[in-house]
């Protein structure tokens, strides 16, 4: 049988599984769109992410790459998987592509969305995907505390560190980051919602949820932006905010050019 590598543009509702990658017993992303997938093309498939979400955590635009046989017509493929998989998963776009696409290794650059609901009152039509925070939070000065987490640096303070394996060498928690910023996003229910924006290169485990978690303080006046860049520096973990909780990021984009 004669394979052909193809990539699928998938969004998922992140509340009813444990992550996007697949571990066994428990609902993954990954696992349901496997299961799908294979029921139709009816032989075992291995998906390949741009970016492993934690549990909880959405996705508009997560791309996957897969070996299927070259007979398949992934338009009906597209459609058949919809069928079976929404509304928590669909298939927004399926192509054929080349032979070495690899859609985590190929992949130039990911782009975070992380939505604030910033009101004393909460929103019902917003809570399953952004954080209620009641305390009057000053945007000017969260978007101070971002300017500092531009450029290559070490993101230990803001990353939950890897376990360490014997005989293996610690991995480096070292990013880049293209942009990160703040912006009030205009809505029906008035003024309140607040986006967090931020592209790098990669990311590490829990980066932006914390973060997030730390500009909200800085936000709340109980730290100070001026701090954002002394944390960066300190690779302690303990010094930052809160991990943010997980529905209120979304995966929002992968580039595969050059630049984001």
């Amino acid at each position: 049988m004669n394979l052909r590598r193809a990539r699928f543009t998938i969004a998922y509702d992140g509340a009813p599984f444990h992550g996007f990658a697949e571990s066994p017993g428990v609902p993954t992303v990954v696992g349901a769109l496997r299961a799908a997938m294979e029921r139709v093309v009816r032989i075992p498939v291995t998906l390949v992410g741009a970016g492993r979400t934690d549990a909880g955590v959405h996705g508009w635009t997560q791309v996957v790459s897969v070996d299927l046989p070259e007979h398949i017509d992934l338009h009906d493929l597209s459609h058949r998987l919809n069928r079976m998989c929404s509304p928590s998963i669909v298939v927004r776009d399926s192509s054929w592509t080349t032979a070495d696409f690899h859609a985590r290794y190929s992949a130039t650059w990911r782009q975070y969305r992380y939505h604030v609901w910033n009101s004393p009152t909460a929103n019902p039509f917003l809570e399953a995907t952004a954080w209620h925070v009641r305390t009057p939070l000053a945007l000017w000065a969260m978007q101070l505390g971002s300017d500092p987490l531009i450029g290559t640096h070490d993101f230990a303070s803001f990353c939950r560190r890897p376990v360490a394996v014997p005989g293996r060498r610690e991995r480096s928690l070292v990013r880049r980051v293209y942009s990160a910023r703040w912006t009030a996003v205009p809505t029906d229910w008035g003024p309140g919602l607040l986006r967090f924006e931020i592209t790098a290169q990669s990311f590490c485990h829990q980066m932006v949820r914390s973060i997030v978690g730390t500009l909200v303080d800085v936000g709340s006046g109980d730290l100070h932006a001026g701090e954002m860049r002394s944390l960066l520096l300190a690779r302690d973990r303990t010094g930052a905010g809160v991990v943010a909780p997980a529905h209120g990021l979304v995966l929002w984009d992968v580039g595969y050019d050059e630049h984001p």
